[in-house]
């Protein structure tokens, strides 16, 4: 597998606790912007032959606030210079406040079959505190609209005074919208971000109060029938993100855009942060990157742990060890032994128990080398 991103970068407002690079002062340089998209798609293209692509991810920023053109533009664009497989899934970001039919029709006829709808919280009065451009009722106008395609819903817990019974009732909104898919995140208080006063002033749920409403939304989530597949990602059997489950699993990806990244093989690069650079470098006829590395194989090797570890599958052993040429019981020898309560073997995929998977990433850090 292999997946194209193409970031974005416009808003009508910065949410709250957002630090993706997102701009809502500068809509007025998207001409600009996708000019120099659509450029540097070429670039990146016409450099990638020998690879075949079976993902493609619009993200942002919210990339339905743009003109649907645009959008099609890039796909047009996309097709004409990367070798894609036959059966692409084409995925979109979409803010319900931002969305009308005339847009689904243009996304639907450029081949666009997955729409990942920020839904966050069914409670006007969370969103409105999220920064939020729309109400609950919008998401199910925008659901209405994409009646019958695959959507994917986000949603957020650890908000203000949030309680279970909140989130239960925010999953039942996206069901209800005909959602097969929802990631479910737990809000982080970046730093620079408004919502981390909230956080310094002690006013969001703690950390055990987190893990209590994600467990036992995960089981809520299983009754309806989404399996977790990933520690924030439950799907219906069927519907789960080829997209991301590419990034779990390592394979390559190229992003395009503003602070897009990009791996192909051992080799990660990161376009720049900022608009104006963005356009200027690729006005130019540079590639806008800022920073690139050459991963060791030590670092692979983290990298396929680190992020197996997050499927609720895991990961082959057997697959790692053809791969890297190394025994990963023998190279992980302390690092599997001191976790041995948390983790399990199944049919030779090593993963964490179900219980533990939230807390993944205190065990992921003893596999550092």
């Amino acid at each position: 597998m292999a997946g194209i991103y193409i970031h974005v970068p416009f808003c009508k407002q910065k949410c709250t606790y957002c630090d993706f690079a997102s701009y809502p002062k500068e809509i007025c340089k998207q001409e600009a912007y996708f000019a120099c998209l659509y450029r540097e798609i070429k670039g990146r293209g016409m450099s990638l032959k020998d690879r075949v692509f079976d993902t493609i991810y619009f993200g942002g920023g919210t990339p339905s606030i743009v003109p649907a053109n645009y959008i099609t533009g890039a796909l047009k664009q996309i097709k004409n210079y990367f070798n894609l497989a036959p059966n692409l899934e084409i995925t979109i970001e979409i803010n319900p406040g931002t969305i009308d039919l005339d847009k689904v029709n243009e996304y639907k006829k450029a081949g666009i079959n997955r729409f990942s709808i920020g839904l966050q919280s069914g409670y006007d009065d969370q969103l409105k505190r999220l920064g939020r451009i729309h109400t609950a009722m919008d998401f199910l106008k925008c659901a209405n609209l994409l009646k019958g395609e695959n959507l994917s819903a986000d949603i957020l817990i650890g908000l203000h005074d949030q309680t279970f019974d909140q989130v239960k009732r925010t999953i039942d909104l996206a069901l209800a919208g005909g959602a097969k898919h929802i990631s479910m995140y737990a809000l982080t208080p970046e730093e620079g971000t408004p919502i981390y006063t909230d956080y310094l002033n002690g006013e969001l749920l703690s950390s055990d109060e987190v893990a209590d409403i994600y467990n036992l939304a995960v089981n809520y989530l299983k009754e309806k029938g989404l399996n977790r597949y990933e520690v924030s990602n439950f799907a219906i059997p069927g519907y789960e993100s080829k997209h991301n489950v590419n990034y779990w699993t390592r394979g390559d990806y190229i992003g395009v855009g503003v602070s897009a990244s990009s791996l192909i093989g051992n080799e990660r690069f990161t376009n720049t942060f900022f608009i104006d650079d963005y356009i200027n470098k690729v006005i130019a006829n540079k590639m806008p990157v800022a920073s690139s590395e050459v991963l060791t194989k030590e670092d692979e090797m983290f990298e396929t742990v680190m992020l197996g570890l997050r499927m609720d599958k895991g990961f082959s052993i057997e697959d790692f060890n053809k791969k890297f040429q190394v025994d990963f019981n023998d190279f992980y020898k302390n690092s599997l032994q001191k976790n041995s309560d948390y983790l399990q073997v199944k049919d030779g995929f090593l993963s964490v128990k179900p219980e533990f998977l939230y807390v993944e990433n205190g065990i992921i850090i003893d596999f550092m080398s």
